[in-house]
């Protein structure tokens, strides 16, 4: 299959929507951001850490990229010709099995960002998007936000300056903001806030960071099963 290890610097335009897909992009390292933009408006649509797929979809389809991908910091990636997938799929059972997989889990996380985002007020969100970094950055009391409040606001659904009043009603909540740093000083309250439900916060163990959308899916699936969930 051909494929090359790309090294891109922050800020460069992986691939821009509309365009032609001529391959699929794994991203090994870094961060990377999803946009779409309509009448000169600009929307974040997520912000991928390892390991990533982007544009499979748009690949098994043999269709026009739907989102505009660029690096936000450093990143290593790994491009695989699109055509070459595309047979992978029609030749290996096994790795038709594991597209499939992985498309799933990505449409799965996309299921949970519409109800986070049609369920929940700005600040709910706000909360859960803060409980669930916590998490990731080992329990920290003062978190280091992982994108700049630009990204961040467009991700949880807000305009900035929306964003800015949710920081600024989670005070009351133990949320004291200094830059890109939060501590979060009353931690039972702010959850209690957050109401985090599994059903749409799948998340990520922490120390478990280099899997793919379907392993997560996998694993948030086993973790609410062990809890005594049932559902299907």
């Amino acid at each position: 299959m051909g494929r090359v290890l790309q090294k891109f610097p922050a800020g460069t335009t992986l691939l821009t929507e509309g365009d032609p897909v001529d391959f699929l992009y794994v991203l090994i390292d870094g961060q990377a951001e999803l946009q779409g933009t309509w009448n000169d408006k600009e929307t974040t649509l997520a912000v991928l850490r390892p390991v990533s797929t982007f544009i499979l979809a748009a690949v098994v389809l043999d269709a026009d990229a739907l989102m505009t991908a660029r690096t936000i910091e450093r990143s290593d990636i790994l491009m695989l010709s699109a055509e070459a997938v595309r047979r992978a799929m029609q030749d290996d059972v096994a790795f038709s099995l594991a597209a499939a997989q992985e498309l799933a889990g990505c449409y799965r996380g996309l299921v949970r960002t519409v109800k986070n985002q049609k369920l929940r007020g700005g600040a709910e969100r706000l909360a859960n998007y803060l409980v669930a970094e916590q998490a990731r950055q080992g329990g920290v009391q003062t978190l280091v936000l992982p994108h700049e409040k630009r990204v961040l606001a467009s991700l949880l659904g807000m305009t900035p300056e929306n964003l800015s009043r949710a920081f600024a009603s989670l005070a009351d909540y133990g949320v004291l903001v200094s830059g890109p740093e939060v501590s979060i000083t009353r931690p039972v309250v702010l959850n209690r806030l957050a109401k985090p439900d599994p059903l749409i916060d799948g998340g990520t163990p922490a120390g478990a960071l280099m899997i793919g959308a379907a392993e997560r899916e996998q694993q948030a699936s086993a973790r609410r099963r062990a809890q005594g969930y049932a559902y299907n």
